[in-house]
Formats: C-alpha cells, sequence, structure tokens
C-alpha cells in the first residue's frame, strides 16, 4: 500500500503536465498544419523568419509553395515555414 501513495504524487505531476504543457500544444500544432493547408493563391502570409510576402503558387505535390517578396522577386519555402496568414483571399466563385 505504501509503494501505491509514493507513486500519486507522480500521476498528479504528470496529469497537471498534460492538460497545461502537452494538451495546448498538441492543439497549437493542430491548428497550424490546419492552417498550412488551406493556404491558397494570393494569400499574405508571414513565415517563421519573418519575411511577409504574397502566395504565387501552390504546389499540392510537393512540400512547398512560392511566395513573392518583391514585384517580380519570387521564392520557394517550405510549407511549414509559415507562421501566420495575415490576410486570405476569397474563394472564387463558379
Amino acid at each position: 500500500m505504501q509503494g501505491i501513495e509514493s507513486f500519486i504524487p507522480l500521476i498528479l505531476i504528470f496529469a497537471i503536465m498534460w492538460f497545461f504543457l502537452i494538451r495546448p500544444q498538441q492543439k497549437k500544432l493542430k491548428e497550424h498544419q490546419k492552417m498550412v493547408a488551406a493556404l491558397r493563391r494570393g494569400d499574405q502570409v508571414i513565415t517563421q523568419g519573418g519575411v511577409i510576402g504574397k502566395v504565387v503558387k501552390v504546389r499540392d505535390d510537393s512540400n512547398e509553395i512560392e511566395v513573392e517578396i518583391a514585384q517580380g522577386v519570387n521564392v520557394r519555402v517550405v510549407r511549414s515555414t509559415i507562421a501566420t496568414v495575415t490576410s486570405k483571399t476569397e474563394p472564387a466563385k463558379a
């Protein structure tokens, strides 16, 4: 009985860590993955490096997108390095 009682504080610490650290981090990761998957041409984005640009081309077959950072200057960026989408474009009406 004494051995089980000594594990109760460890179990409580793990539960607290789960609800305050691990769970919110997983939720944020899922939201980021959803945001990156929803990128479209014309979206204004900010990369993790702080580069602000406009999505010019979205490649579905690869893990990268093309971002215009200045007029006529396009760079290829890995999708996961997109930090935020500052303005979304409206979907094309058919």
